[in-house]
């Protein structure tokens, strides 16, 4: 199993939740078997994510989908997005 972990801040958490659940049906397509939502305690706009993936390619065409840069433009992510891989241990 592959864990992509994404941090980012957004404009407007409820705008970015929004956008984010509308786009569930398009990130399970695209390999996504589980996922959480973290939002920061100093500052509740940053934002961080976990995405599951059963293998490290299915992971990385994800991110650099057309599909998740128009999302999150959509919803308001501001800046470069932190993004990593790990392997389940």
């Amino acid at each position: 199993m592959v864990t992509l972990f994404v941090r980012h801040e957004v404009d407007d958490y409820e705008a970015w939740r929004q956008v984010y659940d509308d786009f569930d049906e398009t990130r399970r397509e695209m390999g996504v078997v589980d996922h959480s939502v973290h939002r920061g305690e100093a500052n509740p706009d940053m934002i961080t994510i976990t995405h599951k993936f059963e293998d490290m390619s299915t992971a990385k065409s994800f991110v650099a989908s057309d599909e998740l840069r128009q999302a999150m433009e959509e919803a308001g992510v501001k800046g470069q997005p932190e993004m990593w891989f790990t392997r389940d241990a």
